[in-house]
């Protein structure tokens, strides 16, 4: 499982011009999973994303989890994020999860930082032609992958 974690002041998501979701200060999250990926995954990236302290204290320090800030995260299902370049110019997206299973563990991970960790969290429509805005606060742009776990 692969994510691209993103601070921001605001964030939204729409479908075909419609609003489907928004926040304030918090976290951007574009989920990425893979056929490989399983609960232990998700349940260790949930812990990751709620313990991450890259929000600035009173001394400008990256010191804050999103919980000290009571910030929201918009959570974005991405199979993209698995994209192998290597070979030739087209992407190929063969490590991406089948459909069934990236939703079920992308819900769960969604369900986690909610039930688990108290964060409020947005999600946008799955497998939907999606149009994201973010306003990247710092900017801070922050890359976890589940497989590599540094």
């Amino acid at each position: 499982m692969r994510l691209v974690i993103q601070r921001v002041s605001k964030a939204q998501v729409s479908v075909d011009g419609t609003l489907i979701n928004a926040i304030e200060q918090g976290y951007l999250i574009l989920v990425g999973i893979e056929s490989a990926d399983n609960e232990s995954d998700v349940a260790w990236l949930a812990d990751k994303v709620a313990g991450l302290r890259i929000f600035s204290d009173d001394n400008g320090k990256m010191n804050l989890s999103i919980k000290d800030i009571s910030g929201s995260i918009l959570a974005i299902s991405q199979f993209t994020l698995h994209a192998q370049t290597a070979k030739g110019n087209r992407p190929s997206f063969i490590r991406a999860a089948a459909p069934a299973l990236a939703l079920e563990l992308y819900q769960r991970f969604c369900q986690l930082l909610i039930s688990k960790h108290n964060i409020p969290t947005y999600t946008g429509v799955f497998g939907a032609d999606m149009n994201v805005e973010l306003l990247n606060d710092g900017p801070v742009t922050i890359i976890i992958d589940s497989k590599q776990r540094e």
